[in-house]
């Protein structure tokens, strides 16, 4: 199935509380265990692309309003061009 959302994370406003992970339907979203941003905080990201499905969750849970979620909108043009995308 392909994707109909996308989550940008601010790695440097992100301080790791794991919510995000936790409240995502799909579990498209994993915490970073590995690298940690300039404060020296684990972050999350996007782990599955693909079964993201733009829902909103982890932007409206997170209290640091680290995540900005955009809905794929459907190409009506015909014309194959670069995916576009509506801010959630």
């Amino acid at each position: 199935m392909p994707a109909k959302g996308y989550v940008e994370i601010d790695i440097e406003q992100c301080k790791g509380c794991n919510l995000c992970v936790l409240h995502c339907p799909t579990e498209c979203l994993a915490l970073n265990t590995t690298e940690t941003n300039s404060y020296g905080l684990h972050f999350s990201y996007l782990a599955e692309e693909e079964k993201c499905i733009g829902c909103a969750n982890c932007g409206v849970i997170c209290p640091d309003g680290a995540i900005t979620v955009f809905r794929k909108l459907k190409d009506t043009a015909g014309g194959g061009g670069a995916a576009q995308g509506q801010e959630v």
